[in-house]
């Protein structure tokens, strides 16, 4: 078979074509003026919530200059941003594999002795503009889309990007990683070769101007400078997000609470999501108490229209923090609690608690009758009304208590649990991420981020690059990209480092292996639709069963192999309530079903609980809420 090679495109999606460097020289003179725009302060949809607030009574955040730039608009000079370079991996593939066929190498292995074929032409353009002449004619027309990285100054850049490439309201999700505070070394990287970066030592600064520059100008102030720093990018940020976008910012222990501040104050406390505890590898330095986590504030921009995709994990005991699944369903149908051993162990195989079956609303208020005993709904309701009651009896998920009854609800009913605000496992995957940077994000906490804020196809943006971590897990998971930074040192880390990424291979769902797939998982006919490898349909994801107390009493098939089976479990029943009774009928239960082990049974039994039980003598720990009735072996 041979081989294939094929590329992702975001079809749907364009940008305005923009100059390369070579092209700059043609360019007009207004066109190669920075322009001018103008944020106001204070915007943002915010001025209807401030004039609600007691200005007396009303707590803000104050560093020194704030007040004189409230007194005018934040203005920020928007140059024009060139391309340097293009690089399109499936260009350089197709065109080494056309050299290769037309001068094969006498082995058949490749192409031909030194010198054999040309240098490929790593330079065609793939813009898809409609004629030669609309290369010259910047801003005004739609090219393909292209991901991006972009060496410059974050804040001219954003506005650039908004202004006049028409990004304004088209980004879906900004994870900002600004440094932690003031220090040089948790700014900068001054080599490509090491990560050890020492703040004073004259040999760690970079030969960078551009960074030297940065570094003098944005902290001059001190903190005051990293406040007006972060405040003017958050401003030009949230510009550039959807309606429905979120920014996250990771940030430390050292300035989380003034970074909050800020952030409260452009995006609005109503607008914030969550502030998440992400643990970390614990300092080795610290004099008392060592610092284990680090933080991210997640603001949307509208927080009733964000987009949220819940983040699951697997669902063990380890997460039962309150021991309330401590029953185990045996394989005669009897009950008990939880071993300490099988608590450490972390079995999961028909572990339950006793759920409350009762509920304020209607309908449920009737008596139901379990092993010989009565029971009422109390106050309240059951959740569930006759018939449903009847299917959860049916179905072994009911469990008499003191006064009342409990829903079985098995450990396995659902497999995932919802994640909360503290994040203790997001800080393993830094471990295998290969270190390139003196301060890199681990992949998995940004994953997460962009997982629970993207779908696939949306725009991702990252102001600071760093080791361009944003970027890989955005490649790895169908997202288009933008990343900046002010270091070249930086921006070649990161482009090293997304070129060479290996990533999983993931099915389409609009593709027709996805197309297969999707119906085996969902145990479904496959789609017959045309299909055109669109990412923005997302891929084949695995899915979690959830098993409800709704599902069961609304499950009718339920009704159907119960019947079946009692017209001949029925009278073996019988027959052996007849034979018990007759012999030892201390062991007779109130219900009519035999009690104690199999092994306390006179022989004479021993055929028909063969029959009931099934030749292997197990019985199934309870009948599958699907309506799958245990089975008998009897013929």
């Amino acid at each position: 078979t041979p081989l294939t090679v094929a590329t992702l495109k975001h079809d749907e999606a364009t940008r305005k074509n923009i100059p390369t460097a070579e092209f700059q020289s043609v360019m007009r003179q207004d066109e190669q003026r920075p322009v001018r725009v103008e944020y106001t302060r204070n915007a943002g949809g915010l001025a209807d919530e401030k004039q609600q607030r007691n200005a007396d009574l009303d707590p803000q955040l104050v560093w020194r200059g704030k007040d004189q730039q409230d007194w005018s608009s934040l203005v920020v000079h928007a140059p024009p941003l060139y391309i340097q370079e293009k690089v399109h991996p499936k260009v350089l593939i197709d065109d080494l594999r056309r050299q290769s066929d037309l001068h094969p190498s006498p082995t058949g292995r490749g192409a031909g002795g030194e010198g054999a074929f040309e240098q490929p032409d790593l330079f065609a353009d793939f813009n898809g503009l409609p004629d030669t002449n609309a290369k010259t004619e910047f801003y005004q027309h739609d090219a393909h889309w292209a991901n991006r990285m972009i060496l410059g100054d974050s804040l001219q850049v954003m506005a650039s990007l908004a202004e006049r490439e028409g990004l304004r309201g088209k980004v879906q999700c900004i994870y900002f990683d600004p440094p932690y505070g003031i220090k040089f070394n948790s700014n900068f990287q001054w080599s490509t070769t090491s990560r050890d970066v020492k703040d004073g030592n004259t040999e760690h600064i970079t030969r960078e101007p551009e960074q030297v520059k940065a570094f003098r100008d944005t902290w001059r102030d001190g903190i005051h400078s990293y406040l007006t720093y972060l405040r003017d990018r958050l401003t030009v940020a949230r510009d550039l997000l959807t309606e429905s976008g979120s920014i996250f910012v990771q940030i430390g222990d050292e300035n989380v609470h003034r970074v909050r501040a800020v952030m409260d104050e452009v995006f609005g406390e109503a607008n914030l999501c969550a502030q998440l505890t992400v643990v970390k590898t614990a300092s080795q330095s610290a004099e008392l108490i060592a610092g284990t986590a680090d933080y991210v504030l997640w603001f949307a921009k509208d927080r009733s229209v964000t987009k949220f995709r819940p983040p699951l994990s697997a669902k063990g005991l380890e997460a039962d923090k309150s021991n309330v699944y401590r029953w185990v369903r045996q394989a005669d149908g009897s009950a008990r609690q939880l071993t300490f051993e099988e608590r450490a162990s972390g079995t999961t195989a028909n572990v339950y608690r006793q759920d409350n079956l009762t509920s304020q609303r209607p309908p449920g208020n009737f008596p139901v009758t379990v092993s010989g005993r009565t029971f009422g709904s109390g106050k309240g309701y059951w959740k569930t009304g006759e018939l449903g009651m009847s299917r959860l009896l049916k179905a072994s998920r009911i469990q008499p208590a003191a006064n009342s009854l409990t829903y079985v609800r098995f450990l396995d009913d659902f497999k995932a649990q919802t994640i909360g605000n503290v994040w203790t496992d997001t800080g393993t995957g830094s471990f295998t991420d290969e270190k390139v940077y003196v301060v890199q994000s681990g992949t998995k906490l940004v994953q997460r981020c962009l997982l629970m804020a993207t779908d696939p196809g949306d725009l991702v943006l990252d102001p600071t690059c760093g080791s361009g971590t944003t970027a890989y897990v955005a490649e790895q998971w169908g997202r288009r990209w933008i990343t900046l930074d002010t270091s070249r040192v930086a921006l070649a880390l990161a482009r090293a480092r997304i070129m060479g990424a290996r990533y999983p291979y993931y099915l389409l769902a609009d593709s027709r292996d996805g197309q297969i797939k999707e119906a085996e998982v969902t145990r479904s006919a496959p789609s017959s639709s045309v299909t055109r490898g669109n990412i923005r349909h997302g891929f084949v994801y695995e899915r979690v069963p959830h098993i409800t107390l709704k599902s069961i009493a609304n499950n009718a098939e339920i009704d159907v192999i119960w019947d079946k089976w009692q017209e001949t479990l029925e009278p073996l029943r019988a027959q052996l309530n007849a034979t018990l009774g007759r012999t030892v009928s201390r062991h007779a239960r109130a219900g009519g079903h035999p009690e104690g082990g199999r092994k306390s049974w006179i022989p004479a039994c021993a055929g028909m609980t063969n029959c009931w039980y099934g030749k292997n003598g197990k019985s199934p720990a309870r009948p599958p809420p699907n309506g799958r009735m245990p089975r008998n072996n009897c013929t």
